[in-house]
């Protein structure tokens, strides 16, 4: 499931993964993603909290540590392994453009 479900990434997945790379909870991921996409991408706490649940749910990041209210995860191996394709996806794209758009 969620190899069908995660074909592609879309940019906050990409970017609430990459965060994920070290333990952080959810207002620091938030930040974490603004900071690493230098203010391009912006996360809001409805599409954060569900993408983390169906992340979770799919055991592409887990739980660390619950106080409260706040929780917070790392990426798994799963999640690494989808991570690194995604990223490998994407510099294959970027060569083709670049390669393509220089000539115009």
């Amino acid at each position: 499931m969620a190899r069908e479900q995660f074909q592609t990434l879309t940019e906050p997945m990409y970017y609430i993964l990459l965060a994920l790379l070290e333990e952080c909870c959810g207002v620091d991921i938030m930040d974490k993603v603004e900071k690493i996409s230098k203010g391009r991408v912006k996360v809001g706490p409805g599409t954060l909290y569900a993408m983390l649940s169906k992340f979770e749910k799919n055991k592409i990041i887990r739980l660390t540590e619950e106080e409260g209210r706040r929780k917070s995860y790392i990426i798994t191996e799963s999640g690494m392994k989808m991570l690194k394709k995604e990223y490998d996806r994407l510099k294959i794209m970027t060569g083709d453009g670049r390669r393509l758009m220089e000539n115009i």
